[in-house]
């Protein structure tokens, strides 16, 4: 049976290139942005429910592990990433109305936590990028994923602050209905993605088992480097996104300033996203992470040392922003250069669950500590010991691929 190079791309007019570019930025932009908005709602719903800040984020937590399994990622490899996207926005959108109706604990973890979180793994970086990845080249494919990653960003700096009023004009059950309705769009934007089994340009469907692909990769080191790292990444967001509002809060940063904060991270992301992105066609992935990585360690050290206010409550979140999410072009890029785009969905997948359990970490471990102690002190500490551990770990990275490795050796 032959089988095909693992870079090669579907036959697709630059023209219809371009509108998957667009829906898969769309798409990305209204369902990332909108979860970004999340924290916002901690304070106020815990306390409409009489619950403490736990269980709003156990419930986040639970989204992020949902939000990480690698099932929708390894559907789109099979049929394509238009039906799942279509799907998963409705049932992203489903989830939302739910933290209104129900309006209870239960209701919480349940519709914000696990009905959200399956309709968001269906709509994210996961399932559009590999949609992107089959269109795009090689040679381009690092600076497509970073605009896709921009978009994503430039949702959060839109999102954030229409989202807060919202919450401010109606409260928080309306404001969840609200934004199930925006979010419901994204299943018409997901027409646009490429549907059906992948194909080459000569029209014969990849032949390399999928079983033995997942295999390779999990013998592969350099694979579990890329795992070991975004952990970190999953770690570093989750925390921030959710807790950063209720803390700055906490410490008498007025509304207008937690907003803008989470915004600044948004909008400074679209351009670290579209940098690194950029960078990663042209650098080391390696390098470039690693940088990333320590510069986070830095950011939430001097964050720590400096006095607050809400200039440098801003700040932060612009220079946050900047190193937000530049790691999805290069991680998902070194997945591509060194596995290939045919399986890209499900080996990202993969990645990206580490990703969300590192999120999970994050996010209820800032919830748990703040109830213990009332304080968010030692997770910013851990945070940047994370950061750390993450610029090591991806010094060693080899981003050649694996098949020509196997064949120097």
């Amino acid at each position: 049976m032959r089988t095909t190079p693992p870079d090669q791309t579907l036959p697709v007019r630059r023209s219809e290139i371009r509108f998957v570019l667009i829906a898969g930025g769309l798409i990305v932009m209204i369902a990332m942005g909108i979860r970004q908005s999340f924290g916002l709602y901690l304070a106020p719903v815990s306390e409409g429910l009489g619950t403490g800040r736990e269980t709003f984020s156990l419930a986040m937590a639970i989204q992020n592990i949902v939000l990480g399994l690698p099932i929708a990622g390894l559907i789109a490899d099979r049929i394509g990433g238009r039906r799942v996207a279509a799907v998963g926005g409705l049932v992203y959108a489903g989830g939302l109305a739910g933290v209104s109706i129900l309006a209870s604990t239960g209701g919480l973890i349940g519709s914000l936590g696990l009905v959200a979180g399956a309709g968001l793994s269906a709509v994210s970086y996961v399932v559009v990028l590999g949609a992107v990845g089959r269109v795009v080249t090689p040679e381009r494919r690092s600076s497509a994923f970073g605009l896709i990653t921009a978009a994503g960003s430039f949702g959060m700096f839109a999102m954030v602050p229409l989202s807060q009023a919202i919450l401010t004009s109606v409260g928080w059950e309306t404001a969840f209905l609200v934004l199930a309705g925006i979010v419901g769009s994204t299943a018409l934007l997901a027409l646009r993605l490429p549907g059906g089994a992948p194909v080459h340009p000569d029209g014969a469907v990849e032949a390399e088992p999928f079983w033995e692909v997942v295999s390779n990769a999990a013998r592969n080191r350099n694979y579990w480097l890329l795992v070991s790292g975004f952990f970190v990444c999953g770690f570093h967001v989750a925390f921030v996104a959710n807790h950063l509002p209720a803390y700055l809060g906490d410490l008498g940063i007025g509304d207008s300033a937690v907003a803008w904060s989470l915004a600044m991270i948004g909008l400074s992301n679209i351009v670290g996203s579209w940098t690194f992105g950029q960078l990663g066609d042209r650098f080391r992935k390696r390098t470039l992470l690693s940088v990333l990585y320590g510069s986070r360690a830095v950011t939430f050290v001097l964050f720590l040392l400096l006095p607050l206010s809400s200039t440098t409550a801003v700040a932060f979140g612009a220079v946050m922003g900047f190193l937000w999410l530049g790691t999805i072009p290069l991680t998902s890029g070194a997945v591509a250069a060194i596995f290939g785009v045919r399986h890209l969905g499900t080996l990202y997948g993969v990645v990206f669950m580490s990703h969300q359990v590192g999120a999970f970490l994050g996010v209820w471990l800032g919830g748990r500590v703040f109830d213990a102690t009332g304080d968010y002190t030692p997770v910013w500490i851990l945070a940047a010991a994370l950061g750390v551990f993450a610029a090591l770990v991806h010094l060693p990275l080899d981003e050649r691929p694996a098949a020509f490795r196997t064949l120097q050796q």
